[in-house]
């Protein structure tokens, strides 16, 4: 048993069975290849993994929220699946340590980065789920996502602030926020947006600051939101 099978043993209890499945690497060495390494890499792992996280993932939630709508059901799963999620359990889990990289990616922190690491987890779920089957996979997820399972936030905490904003605001029959773009600052590469929101009925009108205009909107969308709800009867 190499290192990465026994970190893998250790760390998600799980030892691979296929006996050179692929000409030059086993299921899980073509899992943490990355594309800039040489040999079969894990873009198809990913893709084969992707589906069954999905499907893994989908079903944990339904379970979970038994009373929640189709649309919290996709956000929750989406919270979950999402890259920055994958690649803090795949750091988590110690997966850059064992990366196949390129030169170049060695060189520029490959190991460390998010889209690389989340791919990996993807790729070493496919890999389970070839050798293991869908069994297999399963216990592997729900090892690896068991806090985050058990820790699942409100759904309308995953909403965006403007979407929060849009649907308190609907639900007591009142006219949509208007968002304008107050002023733009900084160099061309480094600009800065300012945006400001306002509601009918509503004096306040609030403002936000941030690297893009859609940040900015909800920077003053969530400001908007806290004034309401702190000010409703």
């Amino acid at each position: 048993m190499d290192k990465a099978e026994s970190w893998l043993y250790k760390t998600l209890h799980y030892r691979f069975e296929d006996a050179g499945l692929f000409e030059d690497a086993g299921l899980l060495n073509q899992a943490l290849t990355h594309r800039s390494a040489t040999g079969r890499n894990n873009e198809r792992l990913e893709f084969l993994g992707d589906a069954v996280l999905d499907l893994v993932i989908s079903d944990a939630v339904y379970r979970a929220r038994p009373e929640a709508p189709e649309g919290d059901l996709s956000r929750l799963r989406s919270s979950l699946v999402k890259e920055k999620t994958l690649a803090a359990l795949a750091a988590e889990l110690g997966v850059g340590d064992y990366l196949i990289l390129g030169s170049g990616e060695k060189k520029t922190g490959g190991h460390r980065r998010e889209s690389i690491l989340a791919d990996a987890l993807e790729s070493i779920v496919g890999a389970v789920f070839l050798d293991g089957g869908i069994e297999a996979a399963t216990e592997i997820i729900e090892r690896v996502f068991a806090q985050r399972l058990d820790d699942l936030p409100a759904a309308d905490q995953l909403r965006d602030p403007k979407t929060r904003l849009q649907e308190w605001l609907q639900g007591r029959g009142r006219g949509l926020p208007e968002y304008e773009l107050v002023n733009i600052s900084g160099q061309a590469h480094r600009q800065m947006f300012e945006v400001s929101c306002s509601v009918d009925e509503t004096a306040s009108v609030t403002h936000g600051t941030s690297t893009t205009r859609r940040k900015a909107e909800q920077k003053a969308a969530a400001e908007m939101l806290a004034i309401l709800l702190e000010n409703q009867t």
